[in-house]
Parts: structure tokens; C-alpha cells; sequence
């Protein structure tokens, strides 16, 4: 039986895939899942402030064989899954500047500003090149050309620099005045240090912890989804009553988003303009989220049962786009991710949180306030993982892991055509709905 549950959770562990091509993951980098040469790229290309060039259409494919071809794309990918360049040290040491700097969802402006090179300007050491970028160009990138560890970040000088700059963050933050209502716990800074390899010392939840997820949850509705999703026996659904009844379905979601936001416990800290800025750029993902976590019985349910009574054209299936492809794969893969995790309550609500409160949305006009409150809850989520599953070290970074892809599909959604909705809802259902029932 051990060594069973071993093999599973190396299965679980080859699973991951880098969100910019394809390869096996190896953590949490720059705010997202990626690899250690997605990572290392990234670090070079923003801190040697390179600008590239495609010579093609700039849609080049990234995968593990042809990431290299193309660095215009693949740096491109890397800011639309929402790399963060706030997370590199600015002295380009190993390790990250800031671990509690998560995902970032900027803008087509901004993203075109960095990679035409105007966020450079004034600046020196830009370069630009054509050619194939390999993975082990950077001596200090912490990967050699047998893709091993280099000497520059073996495991004992990564740790001392990670742990350095983690005292700096905390030494950093809690001099930051903050309302005494959510002061923050010290004890709350050292929990990311914790080694796997290490037995986990049962602790209790911090009562102030305890306290905003409480409030949290509370400001959710969790009672079921009011909109009607009984069809008789027999009856067969048009593409027309399946998107009309879609559409019911959002509208209700995004009523109980408003709704929530009204109740959240940092209400009164923010800007009514901020929450309609916030609201308008995260109600999908926020909508998706719930769907997948805590309305999931009925969504992978009852609104499975309606979507397996429409029956598409010849004439849908094949107009079904390549976006609608994508979002379908990328949809499965979430759902089966959170089937297995089987989020909480507590850590949903924190989720959603985190999502919500993202700083780098265009239009805020308090900014630094809202990365104190990202930051309060990403680190109260932690705590409250690391408190009530102590022997899953790795639950937070997956629960973490799974918002960069949230956010990712919410934006590819916008692509898919609205008639191909119906058809994307069934097939995703139906692969869901069969998965589970054959565990």
C-alpha cells in the first residue's frame, strides 16, 4: 500500500507542465508552474532587459523541442501566463525577490511596452538578437548544459540566499503600518522555509488567522444555485435553450460575485472605482473558480445531465475552433487538479481572494493598498493549509499554482465564439463527469 500511494504521487509530481511549453515543472517560478529553462529565460530576458524580434507572425508554437526557436514567443507566453517580473531579484542573485508576489494578469499596452523594449528606455544593457536562446546561455541561471544544478545554486547556497531575502521581506512588510484590525503574524513568514523532507510539528490555527477566514467565509453564499436545471426524461436540448440557460447561469454567479463583495471583511478600505475596476477584469475567473470548487456538484452534475440531452450538428463539431479545443483540454486538466485536491471552503474563499485582489490591473488608484491585502491573505491561506493538512507540505504551492491557469482560461474564453459555447460546456462536462465516475 506505501508503495503504491509513492508511485501515485509520483504521477501526480510528473503531471505538472510548465503553463509556457510543455516540459516537466519543478515548482512555483516568477508566480506561475513553469520549468527551470522557462524560468532561467525569463530571469535573463528581463534582467538584461533584452528586446526580441519574431520573424514570423508572432504566434510561434512553444513546446519543449521549439521553445528555443523563437524568443519574441516565448517570452511573449511568459507575461501572458502571467510571469512576474516583480518576483526577480534586482541584484540577479538565485531565488526570488518577493515569495509572496503571486501571478499577474497586465494588460496588451503594457505587454507590447515590454516587449517593443519602451519599459527599457533610459536604460542600459538592452540587447537585441535573433538567433535561438538556450537554456544554459547564463552562467548564473542555476542550470548547467547537462540541465544539472550548477555550482552557483546548490542546495545549501539557494536556501541561504532564499532565507535572507525572505527575512528582508518580513522585516520589510511588518514595518509597514497597517490597520490593527488585520495586523499581521509574525510567525506567519517562516512557514515557506519548511523543508518537505521535514516531519510536520503539529501547531494550532492563530486565532487572527482564524479570524479573517472566518470572515471570509461568511461573506460567501454557499447555498445552491437557484437557477433551474431539471429537464424531463426524453426531452432533447437545442443549442439555443443550452445557451440560454448558460447565460441564466452566469447572470447568477456574477449576482452572488457583486453580492460577496459588498460583505467582504476590507470593504470599507478600498474605492468603490478600484472594486468596479477589480470586478470588471476578474469576474470570469472569480465565476470559474466557484464553478470548479464549491458549485461544482451542480455544475458537474445537474447542468451535466442537461448539456448530455443536446446533441450538436455535424456542421458544430466541425466549426468547433482551436481556441475551444485549448479551453476544453486546459478546463479538464483544472477540474481533475481540484477533484484531487478537494478544496475546502476556507481555502477557496482565500483563493478567491488572492485572485481578486491583483494590483497590477490597470485603472487602480490605490495599488500599494491592495498588495497588502494580497499579500495578508496569501499568507493566512498558507497558514491555514499548512495548519490543517500537515502532512500535504505541498498543498499550498498546488492550490497557488491552479490561479495562473484560472486566469489564463477566463482570458482565452473571451476567443471562443458564443454559438460554440454549448458544445465546449458538454464536452467538458461529459469528460469530467465520465472521469469521476470511473475513480
Amino acid at each position: 500500500m506505501k508503495r503504491d500511494s509513492t508511485c501515485m504521487e509520483d504521477e501526480r509530481v510528473d503531471q505538472r507542465t510548465c503553463l509556457i511549453c510543455g516540459d516537466r515543472a519543478t515548482g512555483l517560478h516568477y508566480g506561475i508552474i513553469s520549468c527551470e529553462g522557462c524560468k532561467g529565460f525569463f530571469k535573463r530576458s528581463i534582467c538584461n532587459k533584452r528586446v526580441y524580434r519574431c520573424s514570423r507572425d508572432k504566434n510561434c508554437v512553444m513546446s519543449r523541442k521549439q521553445r528555443n526557436r523563437c524568443q519574441y514567443c516565448r517570452l511573449l507566453k511568459c507575461l501572458q501566463m502571467g510571469m512576474n517580473r516583480k518576483a526577480i531579484r534586482e541584484d540577479g542573485m538565485p531565488g526570488g525577490r518577493n515569495k509572496s508576489i503571486g501571478p499577474v494578469q497586465i494588460s496588451e499596452e503594457e505587454i507590447e511596452r515590454i516587449m517593443s523594449g519602451q519599459e527599457f528606455e533610459g536604460e542600459a544593457n538592452m540587447s537585441w538578437s535573433n538567433n535561438g536562446d538556450s537554456d544554459h546561455s547564463s552562467p548564473g541561471n542555476g542550470v548547467s548544459e547537462s540541465n544539472q544544478p550548477s555550482p552557483v545554486s546548490t542546495p545549501s547556497s539557494s536556501r541561504s540566499v532564499e532565507l535572507n531575502g525572505f527575512a528582508a521581506l518580513r522585516d520589510q512588510y511588518l514595518g509597514t503600518p497597517v490597520s490593527t484590525h488585520y495586523q499581521y503574524l509574525p510567525h506567519l513568514f517562516s512557514y515557506s522555509a519548511h523543508s518537505a523532507l521535514v516531519a510536520p510539528q503539529p501547531r494550532s490555527l492563530d486565532p487572527q488567522s482564524h479570524g479573517l477566514i472566518s470572515q471570509l467565509v461568511c461573506a460567501e453564499d454557499l447555498e445552491p444555485l437557484g437557477t433551474p436545471m431539471l429537464i424531463e426524461d426524453g426531452y432533447k436540448v437545442t443549442q439555443a435553450e443550452l445557451f440560454a440557460l448558460l447565460c441564466r447561469l452566469a447572470d447568477e454567479l456574477l449576482f452572488r460575485q457583486i453580492a460577496w463583495i459588498k460583505k467582504l471583511p476590507f470593504f470599507c478600505e478600498l474605492s468603490i472605482k478600484d472594486y468596479t475596476c477589480l470586478l470588471s477584469s476578474t469576474w470570469q475567473e472569480l465565476i470559474l473558480l466557484s464553478s470548479l470548487t464549491v458549485y461544482s456538484k451542480q455544475i458537474f452534475g445537474d447542468l451535466a445531465d442537461v448539456t448530455s440531452k443536446y446533441s450538436p450538428s455535424d456542421d458544430e463539431l466541425h466549426r468547433f475552433s482551436e481556441e475551444g479545443m485549448e479551453v476544453m483540454e486546459r478546463l479538464i486538466y483544472l477540474f481533475r487538479k481540484f477533484n484531487q485536491l478537494k478544496v475546502s471552503n476556507e481555502e477557496y474563499a482565500c483563493m478567491k481572494a488572492i485572485n481578486f485582489l491583483n494590483q497590477d490591473i490597470r485603472g487602480l488608484t490605490n495599488a500599494s493598498q491592495l498588495e497588502q491585502l494580497n499579500k495578508r491573505y496569501w499568507y493566512v491561506c498558507q497558514d491555514f493549509t499548512e495548519y490543517k493538512y500537515p502532512h500535504q507540505p505541498n498543498r499550498f504551492p498546488d492550490l497557488m499554482m491552479c490561479l495562473p491557469e484560472i486566469r489564463y482560461i477566463a482570458g482565452k474564453m473571451v476567443n471562443v465564439p458564443l454559438e460554440q459555447l454549448p458544445l465546449l460546456f458538454k464536452a467538458v462536462l461529459h469528460s469530467c463527469k465520465t472521469s469521476v465516475s470511473k475513480e
